[in-house]
């Protein structure tokens, strides 16, 4: 697929998406929306993709939605025509016209088998925040700045953020950056744990760079996509019990794997392992949420 608003860029087993609409702070669009989608598509199935580097093209990272729409921005019926209704004239809300086109964008990082570290290099509000929550780390520049605007635009926050940005930073901080709306610096950002580093700007990439290569160096690629989904679907188990089962099917099946007795007799010959196994073919299959491509 050619891309309009992106860059997609495989090195070293690392690949750079760059949001690329510098003239516009890269604002997001639903051009955006599906090229997004559709680079973590060809990420998965690439098993030469290790690690997904997000950043921004220019001095920004995503200065959100695009507002070009003027008044009508948000407004679903008068953009894309009059959503379905039911019969008592009330909105259909299983209706595909409904659905939150950040959320499509997030929910699908949700699902990636890679490591995925946001390089947050300028202003990075509304979409462009909520969109950096479904990443597993987020590094930022001394120049990024953030902010959960929506308060301030007359709407509520999207992109499946009321689920992950609590996860991420606690409620009360959580509230506290939505109900205001305001902008804030990097510092705050971290002091906040939203991001992890704050770097100076020219350091952004090559620390992003140095974790992708960390990631990939000397790890199993079938282990780092069990692990991530691991991680973050345990993040909303009732017990620990889900986690324990979780657990066990993993090392089961992965205990029975050529990756394991790799890892184990390199280990103990010395000497640096050469895992074989591919996320694109040998994905366990005993989670619910995994269907043939190894998501739901």
């Amino acid at each position: 697929m050619a891309y309009e608003t992106i860059k997609y860029e495989v090195e070293d087993q690392i690949l750079t998406i760059t949001l690329n609409r510098p003239d516009k702070l890269n604002a997001f669009n639903g051009t955006m929306q599906q090229e997004l989608i559709d680079a973590f598509d060809a990420a998965d199935k690439d098993d030469n993709v290790r690690a997904i580097i997000v950043t921004g093209a220019g001095r920004g990272f995503c200065a959100g939605a695009d507002l070009s729409s003027g008044a009508n921005t948000f407004d679903r019926d008068a953009r894309r025509g009059p959503v379905k209704r039911l019969a008592d004239g009330s909105v259909d809300y299983s209706d595909p016209q409904v659905r939150d086109g950040g959320g499509q964008v997030t929910l699908r990082i949700f699902k990636c088998l890679k490591p995925v570290i946001a390089a947050v290099n300028g202003p990075a509000v509304g979409i462009g925040v909520t969109m950096q929550l479904a990443m597993d780390i987020r590094i930022a520049s001394e120049a990024a700045r953030f902010g959960f605007v929506f308060s301030q635009r007359g709407i509520v926050p999207e992109a499946a953020s009321s689920w992950f940005l609590p996860r991420i930073v606690g409620i009360s901080q959580a509230l506290e950056w939505c109900y205001s709306g305001r902008v804030f610096p990097a510092q705050e950002a971290l002091a906040g744990r939203l991001v992890s580093k704050v770097v100076p700007p020219d350091d952004l990439l090559p620390t992003a760079r140095a974790m992708a290569k960390e990631f990939a160096a000397k790890t199993a690629p079938v282990s780092v996509a069990l692990i991530r989904q691991m991680m973050w679907r345990m993040m909303g188990a009732d017990d620990p019990m889900e986690a324990h089962k979780v657990d066990s099917r993993g090392i089961y099946a992965r205990g029975r794997s050529d990756d394991v007795k790799e890892g184990v007799v390199s280990f103990l010959e010395k000497r640096p392992a050469q895992f074989k196994d591919k996320v694109s073919a040998n994905m366990p299959d005993y989670f619910p949420w995994w269907d043939e491509r190894g998501y739901k």
